[in-house]
């Protein structure tokens, strides 16, 4: 036991050296919003999530950049594997290493998956997610939810990028407890996953499951079918699915993520719902792909530890084509 420590440690301290070296490469260009942009804050958390949508330059594109295979639908409580295949076929290794992307990745292994075990950072671990918080700040998404969460909400959202990015340190990096002492964070449950009682939390990321899944850890089994007769077939183009996979032989029912987006898209979504929108914020969405899909949703935050993300993922009510 204290032999397989000290190898994490060590390989901790290694992966630590080689995104150190990545980010020293890899640094953002610091960008900040025109004054002349025209930019309403005046609008409603759909509005807004739309907005950060429009401003993602940085999302992938599913006929270049990525390639995935939804294979066969089914119902939550099936048992059958409706997908032999991976769901990820391709991701362009060098869209992974743009600078959000690389920051992002950076952070995915620092974590142990099962709670109940106290997580801890290294200095090493700490510059990681400060270039992180750096990388995600000078892009367009960021810097909207910034704008628009300050203008809701004045009193608790600081006007200053610096205390901002100290906000967004606190509310998704700080640790607490869900079954032991610092076992737990805003970021990890949602972006990297958890296992608590035998069963998957969070794990709402694509690139985390396209990671895991390319690592052999990830099984993925089939998109989970609409609700509605209705709706839109689930395709390779779409940027929000609903899965069944396990994970570490672990089984996740019913998970709904993102796909193809970039970090700082998810990261300030799901920080303008959690700072100033609803436990259930409703959205309509248009993704804007071949077949102009539009989706409904809510954006589901809970809170832990009274001020930090507990969890947020997108839930899905309706799908169309138009």
């Amino acid at each position: 036991s204290d032999d397989r420590d000290a190898n994490v440690n060590l390989f901790r301290c290694i992966n630590s050296i080689v995104h150190a070296f990545e980010m020293s490469c890899l640094k953002p260009r610091e960008f900040q919003l025109k004054h002349d942009e025209k930019l309403d804050l005046n609008i409603s958390i759909g509005d807004a999530v739309q907005k950060l949508w429009d401003l993602d330059a940085n999302r992938l594109d599913p006929y270049r950049d990525y390639s995935v295979n939804v294979q066969g639908g089914k119902k939550p409580y099936w048992n059958e594997d409706k997908a032999d295949e991976p769901l990820f076929t391709y991701v362009d290794p060098a869209a992974l290493k743009r600078p959000t992307y690389a920051a992002f990745v950076a952070l995915l292994d620092n974590y142990s998956a099962q709670t109940g075990k106290s997580e801890y950072f290294s200095h090493a671990e700490r510059r990681e997610i400060d270039a992180f918080l750096n990388a995600v700040m000078q892009t367009k998404p960021m810097q909207f939810c910034h704008k628009y969460c300050h203008n809701k909400n004045p009193s608790e959202v600081p006007s200053s990028p610096q205390e901002f990015k100290s906000l967004l340190y606190k509310i998704w990096f700080e640790l607490y407890s869900r079954e032991s002492r610092n076992d737990s964070s805003g970021f990890e449950h949602v972006f990297v996953g958890e296992i608590k009682n035998g069963k998957i939390s969070g794990f709402h990321n694509w690139v985390q499951f396209y990671l895991e899944e390319k690592a052999g850890k990830v099984d993925y089994q089939g998109y989970i079918k609409p609700r509605n007769h209705g709706d839109a077939r689930a395709d390779e183009n779409d940027h929000l699915l609903t899965l069944q996979f396990t994970w570490h032989g672990v089984k996740k029912d019913v998970g709904s993520s993102f796909i193809g987006v970039s970090p700082e898209f998810e990261f300030a979504m799901y920080t303008m719902c959690f700072l100033v929108g609803e436990q259930k914020s409703s959205i309509q969405l248009a993704t804007g792909s071949a077949e102009n899909d539009t989706f409904e949703l809510d954006i589901v935050c809970y809170k832990m530890a009274r001020d930090k993300v507990g969890t947020s993922y997108p839930e899905i009510s309706s799908h169309w084509e138009e």
